[in-house]
């Protein structure tokens, strides 16, 4: 289909969106606590055993003196995901909620959101390479822990999320309006 106003492609609307976007979202809230609480990462190194939280990483980056790795990690693992998790529900709740508050900026806000989301699989990346390059048997051991996974299943359940989510619903408040 056609616009007959500027000749672009249309696309039919998102079946469910509003509901499909809640059960996903609702589900990465449900698994951010045990994707930051229990440790992401073991690692063994010539008989001492390290277990790492997202957070106990970052604090061992700092420590260590690594601050732009552990900025990065900061940002990405632990901001980006909470803040992808809070963006989607205020949008949910302006939609549901028929708000004509700043349209434009709230498209923005969306897919600056979707956008940014693969991101913050830099943690699953990180833990993904030291486990295949880290195998050095009894003087060096890195192994992914329980946390990986719950943070994995939040960051694809936001991305997931975020695609299910229609920005054209942003725009609905303005177009049945009687002004």
């Amino acid at each position: 289909m056609i616009c007959p106003r500027c000749a672009a492609a249309l696309h039919q609307r998102k079946p469910h969106s509003i509901g499909r976007t809640w059960a996903l979202l609702l589900a990465a809230y449900l698994l951010y606590v045990p994707a930051n609480v229990l440790p992401i990462m073991n690692s063994a190194s010539l008989g001492y055993e390290r277990s790492d939280t997202i957070l106990s990483g970052v604090n061992y980056l700092i420590v260590s003196g690594m601050w732009p790795i552990a900025l990065v990690v900061f940002f990405a693992s632990i901001l980006v995901p909470l803040l992808k998790l809070v963006v989607l529900t205020y949008l949910l709740v302006s939609v549901q909620r028929r708000s004509r508050w700043r349209p434009k900026d709230r498209a923005r806000l969306y897919r600056v959101t979707e956008g940014i989301g693969r991101w913050s699989m830099v943690d699953i990346y990180v833990v993904t390479i030291l486990v295949a390059l880290v195998q050095l048997g009894s003087v060096a051991k890195v192994e992914a822990a329980p946390g990986a996974l719950f943070f994995a299943a939040v960051v694809v359940l936001t991305m997931f999320a975020a695609r299910a989510f229609d920005p054209r619903l942003i725009w609905d408040a303005l177009a049945n309006s009687d002004d």
